[in-house]
């Protein structure tokens, strides 16, 4: 018994050494270094969060990334200094920003100006007829950059050709507003009020020490003619003592308005001296600073494996093919992710079919409904006062993206024009989550004995942006019966109301708190959250027509039915812009079809894809109030308007302190016509908040999203025959019963997925399986990859 024990644990040893040694010898190899003109943002994410706070004790960034075993065996990484565009759309390169920046550094605009700073820099895409023509393998058009800048105190819109040097200005600003904010502007203004000395006094006696001081720079809107003429932003501020989740901790009524070209403390408000600062007490969110007495497990860990890999592939970094679609990726640090060229292949004719040239997230909308001092101003516009994708934080592997996930960076420009990269800032993968294609099973009373279902596998592109306190998470879904979904996520941390009140029955029947309290001292404020979707519809082709095909009630004549009543649809076709202004009624139903009237199928209807609306929820302002006079692109839920390359940004180009004179409501009054044109849909999702207990001190997701679906676009159903999965096609040959075989299909994992690789000997232990569990795991695994499988328990044994 003595040397049969000895010889099990000299096994079980040497099998050890071997997978360590086999998991060390195919790991792949570390990453170069970047150059240091890059910034990583996965490791220096302070630096390139924007409207994040930055603390007292600001750590100093590294201007060069460091190479990441788990980076480096999750994906390749890319080489961004020596990538090349190989598509008309592909964003600007590392090379291309730097050439930028040598060209406008020499420019006479820049040259006689002591203080400007590049608020925007981006690829000018050509002309979307020349693009629609070009194929692979054809020649690039000239590049060209487009610039947003702002010298001397005067913004500028130019572009910089790449190829002779030329830069054109443009006189095409708007008559107000300013550009996006840069992170230079955010990260400077946050400083600027410490060298106040009236604002540390302030601080110190609200019983706050500098070193807990954590600050955020808050957009104000416009309200009025004594915030013209300068940038203004305002500045709040936190403690941050005990906790990590400092907005939880506001140090309320205490709101600092700066200039934020000159950093002049402009005016100090406290009128919150009364109120006192939350407790850090359970406000801590994260999972290593929960005090529970046992881990709350809930579900066992779960993924969806692939064993022959994903389905999709990406050419050239930003073309992605997936079964029966290909379209255009690229980051971009205004919208998030832009989708180009979306195209679905007929599965009858072969043929790869447009349906749409240009998506993304145009504009977001967060009015927060305290009119109080402090709170008033508080009616955000992420994306052009922010920069959405600027926000765009590294994804987590496993956790914001399954498996699997490829991941795509951002590269972008800082405000001096250096090109830094956003570290992981898309993922794209395949989403199994149970959901049924098609099904049907026949009634035994038929006699027939059929049951055909069909799986639904999608294609996910995600990203997700840390806007200061909100995280929110959007998708586009591509799937193979030709729907695009396009969902978003709200999740993070409340932005949350100091308060005297510990309990509500300290508040008299009367009073308003404008939201909910959380916690003692802690009131979630009622706010709203629209994002608006610019859609360029390309159905088969670019003149398209907007049709609303309304649900009537229709009467029946006196003799003609026992019914007295039935639903018909009515086809009304947009002529013009005003046609198109749709505010969704739910007793008033409609289908909102995009058709192009040229192309018909076999019957005779014409080809097209609606939109199904969801997240309908619609702002209740009134119109002339100025956060809404500046959102008034959220006053309907659905607009259409004909294609105008400079109409892209709901808010308008220069979105910070503007006045709502560049929007897409006042594009839209012009009433153009639209039938029969290349046209534009606009669509929003709107959230209603009312903050609840469940809220704090994190939400939960929230989510809501809206569909593109084909409406006679296809002959007839499009994955009739895609045929449906068998067992022997998965990788577990049966559902696995026992902690054995779940490790043998690790194990059989491990011999083809090196991402498993630094994993398996981990799992080994994690599952607590025996010496003789071990010994079988990789006697099988050994027998399978050498010669097959056995299948009797004898031979396992053996």
């Amino acid at each position: 018994m003595e040397s049969k024990s000895f010889f099990r644990f000299l096994f079980f040893f040497v099998a050890i050494a071997f997978l360590l040694l086999f998991t060390w010898t195919h790991l792949p190899s570390a990453p170069s270094p970047r150059f240091s003109t890059l910034l990583d943002c996965a490791s220096n994410s302070p630096w390139c969060t924007s409207k994040n706070r930055f603390q007292s004790k600001q750590p100093t960034p590294t201007l060069t990334q460091k190479p990441d075993a788990s980076t480096s065996n999750r994906r390749r990484r890319h080489r961004h200094e020596s990538a090349v565009p190989r598509h008309p759309l592909d964003p600007l390169t590392v090379q291309e920003f730097n050439k930028v920046r040598s060209i406008l550094s020499s420019h006479a605009l820049f040259k006689s100006s002591n203080n400007y700073a590049l608020h925007s820099v981006v690829l000018e895409e050509p002309d979307k007829d020349l693009v629609l023509k070009w194929e692979k393998g054809q020649p690039l058009f000239p590049r060209t950059a487009s610039v947003v800048a702002r010298a001397n105190g005067v913004s500028h819109v130019l572009t910089v050709n790449l190829e002779t040097g030329e830069v054109n200005v443009q006189n095409t600003a708007p008559p107000t507003g300013y550009p996006a904010m840069t992170i230079e502007d955010m990260t400077s203004s946050l400083w600027a009020p410490l060298s106040d000395a009236k604002f540390n006094r302030t601080i110190i006696e609200r019983g706050v020490n500098l070193d807990d001081l954590s600050c955020l720079p808050i957009s104000l809107g416009w309200f009025g003619k004594k915030e013209e003429n300068r940038r203004l932003i305002k500045v709040q501020c936190y403690s941050m003592k005990d906790t990590a989740n400092f907005y939880m901790r506001p140090i309320e009524g205490l709101t600092v308005l700066l200039d934020m070209d000159t950093k002049e403390v402009v005016e100090i408000s406290d009128t919150g001296r009364s109120i006192p600062i939350p407790k850090a007490t359970n406000t801590d969110y994260r999972f290593s600073e929960q005090k529970l007495q046992q881990q709350l497990n809930l579900i066992n860990p779960i993924s969806i494996e692939q064993p022959k890999g994903p389905s999709f592939v990406i050419e050239d970094e930003h073309l992605v093919k997936w079964a029966n679609w290909e379209f255009h990726l690229k980051p971009d640090p205004r919208a998030g992710v832009v989708i180009s060229r979306a195209k679905v292949r007929d599965l009858d004719s072969g043929v790869m079919r447009d349906v749409l040239y240009k998506g993304f997230t145009s504009e977001l909308f967060v009015p927060y409904m305290d009119p109080t001092d402090a709170w008033y101003f508080k009616t955000y516009m992420d994306a052009g006062e922010y920069g959405f994708g600027l926000q765009a934080m590294p994804l987590d592997p496993l956790n914001d993206c399954p498996r699997n996930a490829y991941y795509m960076d951002g590269v972008f420009a800082a405000g001096d024009g250096v090109p830094y990269v956003r570290s992981d800032m898309v993922c794209v993968f395949e989403r199994y989550a149970g959901d049924i294609g098609w099904r049907h099973a026949e009634s035994p009373i038929t006699g027939m004995e059929i049951k055909e279902v069909r799986p639904k596998v999608t294609l996910v592109v995600r990203m997700a942006a840390s806007v200061a306190n909100y995280d929110y998470i959007v998708d586009w879904e591509f799937q193979t019966d030709g729907l695009i979904r396009i969902k978003v996520g709200l999740s993070g941390i409340l932005m949350v109301k100091g308060s005297e009140y510990e309990n509500m029955n300290q508040v008299e029947a009367q009073e308003n708190l404008f939201g909910t309290l959380l916690s003692e001292n802690v009131i979630g404020v009622i706010h709203d959250h629209f994002i608006t979707f610019y859609l360029d519809m390309d159905i088969d082709g670019s003149d398209n027509s907007f049709v609303k095909v309304n649900l009537k009630r229709q009467e029946t004549s006196p003799g003609e039915s026992p019914r007295k009543s039935y639903l018909k649809a009515v086809r009304n076709v947009a002529k013009t812009e005003k046609d198109a202004q749709i505010q969704l009624k739910l007793y008033d139903p409609s289908e909102f079809h995009v058709i192009n009237p040229a192309k018909k199928t076999r019957v005779g209807n014409p080809v097209g894809y609606k939109v199904v609306p969801a997240g309908t929820a619609a702002s209740l302002l009134d119109h002339d109030d100025p956060p809404q006079r500046r959102g008034a692109f959220t006053n309907n839920q659905i607009w259409v308007t004909p294609y105008n390359r400079s109409e892209q940004w709901a808010g308008g180009l220069f979105v910070y302190q503007s006045q709502g004179d560049d929007t897409l409501a006042v594009w839209s009054e012009r009433d153009r016509p639209i039938e029969n044109k290349d046209i534009v849909v606009w669509y929003t999702l709107g959230f209603h908040h009312i903050p609840c207990q469940e809220d704090f001190p994190i939400m939960p997701t929230v989510s809501s999203s809206f569909d593109l679906k084909p409406v006679n676009f296809f002959e007839s159903n499009p994955i009739l025959r895609t045929p449906p999965n068998v067992e022997k096609d998965l990788p577990l040959a049966s559902n696995p019963s026992t902690k054995l075989e779940t490790q043998i299909y690790w194990l059989e994992s491990f011999h083809g997925q090196v991402g498993v690789h630094l994993e398996f000997h981990e799992r080994c232990f994690q599952l607590s399986v025996g010496t003789a569990s071990l010994q079988t795991l990789l006697i099988r695994s050994r027998l399978k990859h050498n010669t097959s499988l056995p299948n009797s328990s004898q031979d396992t044994h053996s």
